[in-house]
């Protein structure tokens, strides 16, 4: 029988790895599946997946009420705690984005290189990107759990 992870799909129809798709890092991702103390149960890194998925959907709660209060330090802020916990499990594209909000709301532009005066513009780029990384995350839960089979 081949090793989960070569294979696309087992006989109980979980995905291995070649299925997580361009928006998990699959190198990362294995670093923390190799924590596993057992590749049937996964229930070391199965407990950091159901973690992030309740931190990522509260942070998007408390990004909503930032964006409505114009408060760009918070919401610079909310992205970066968001990025380190998306960078972790290799979530490149959720990372990618919430490391622009980030800069956004430190009032730069979106590579964080040059200063942007102008706070409407940068929310505007926050509710944009926003709207972007909701997307993205719907995407890499919808796959995660369906790799966990929650």
């Amino acid at each position: 029988m081949p090793d989960r992870h070569e294979e696309e799909r087992s006989d109980d129809g979980s995905i291995g790895l070649p299925d997580l798709g361009d928006n998990i890092d699959a190198v990362t991702f294995e670093q923390i599946l190799e924590m596993d103390d057992d590749e049937d149960d996964r229930d070391f890194s199965k407990s950091i997946v159901i973690g992030f998925f309740e931190q990522a959907e509260q942070t998007f709660m408390k990004m909503d009420k930032a964006l409505k209060e114009k408060d760009l330090e918070l919401l610079s802020n909310l992205g970066h705690f968001l990025k380190g916990s998306s960078a972790t499990l290799g979530l490149t594209k959720v990372k990618d984005s919430c490391e622009k909000i980030q800069h956004y709301g430190l009032k730069k532009d979106e590579a964080g290189t040059t200063l942007v005066d102008d706070d409407e513009l940068c929310l505007s780029r926050i509710k944009d990107t926003l709207a972007t990384v909701k997307e993205e995350y719907a995407e890499v839960e919808k796959v995660l759990r369906r790799f966990y089979q929650l």
